[in-house]
């Protein structure tokens, strides 16, 4: 890692779905980008647990439906229209409570012209999701669908049936790798190797990622050694989680959960953080 203050910042992020957005985000804040997409979406198209989800639905067996995240509503629309009518299933939505995890959900409704009740405050987490539920949509003994997103939502599951929910989870899409992990697996050798400052997470799965083909390679205590030398960024609390569970505390988490905020934050106080991290004057 570089210690000369007129050097920039060389940041590694893992980025999959919007790689050229972080790239320009952090070039345009002066850092050295090295992006390693981490993981991909897989659809799943044989998905009997969707197509489930609509018969309860259009049978008005639901009294709640909670949509997590606007590539989810989508990708669930996108399957059930397969089978279904788009005027059936907004009809049997506006006769459900729709609750709406955060903005992304929420942008993709207003484009739909669909209604919906609650939208969840940020950092639109389950913690935040779970005291929307318990100040103002009692769920004792009522039916909840959750449309999950990559991995299953285990915390908020347990917190709905903890409160008497019956729980559906209905998923859409799950993560797994990226076809070709060379770039994958050179960011992990260049992060052992002190290639760079700044490590960048905008999705807990990335560090899930990571790790795996870290121990595919053998290199997992060795990468997981040379992270902890260099500024840890998060995007916010689900990345952090994922980080802390694996001894990476971040350094840097912006108060608004969005990549801009993260790359103006992980640029502005990496120096410093770096500075520290090298004990050495900023």
């Amino acid at each position: 890692m570089t210690s000369l203050e007129s050097q920039p910042l060389r940041v590694c992020a893992f980025e999959s779905r919007r790689a050229a957005d972080i790239r320009s985000l952090i070039d345009r804040q002066g850092g050295i980008t090295t992006n390693a997409p981490s993981m991909r979406e897989i659809p799943l198209e044989q998905n009997p647990a969707a197509f489930q989800f609509a018969e309860d639905l259009l049978r008005g067996r639901f009294d709640i439906v909670i949509f997590l995240t606007g590539v989810g509503a989508r990708g669930l629309l996108d399957v059930l229209e397969t089978r279904h009518s788009r005027a059936d299933l907004f009809a049997a939505l506006n006769q459900t409570i729709v609750v709406l995890r955060g903005p992304k959900p929420a942008a993709v409704f207003r484009e739909w012209q669909l209604k919906f009740d609650y939208q969840v405050r940020e950092p639109n987490t389950w913690r935040e999701l779970l005291e929307l539920i318990d100040t103002q949509i009692p769920v004792q003994g009522k039916r909840v669908a959750i449309q999950e997103y990559g991995l299953p939502s285990k915390e908020l599951v347990a917190g709905l049936q903890d409160r008497g929910a019956e729980v559906v989870a209905v998923p859409v899409y799950r993560w797994d790798l990226p076809e070709n992990t060379e770039p994958l697996q050179d960011a992990i050798r260049g992060t052992i190797a002190g290639e760079f400052d700044v490590l960048m997470w905008t999705s807990s799965f990335q560090l899930t990622a990571v790790l795996q083909v870290a121990e595919s390679l053998g290199l997992q205590q060795a990468w997981l050694d040379a992270a902890k030398k260099c500024v840890i960024a998060s995007v916010g609390p689900a990345a952090t989680e994922n980080l802390l569970a694996h001894g990476l505390p971040p350094d840097v988490e912006p108060e608004h959960p969005k990549m801009g905020h993260l790359v103006k934050a992980a640029l502005e106080q990496g120096r410093e953080i770096l500075a520290k991290k090298q004990q050495i004057s900023p």
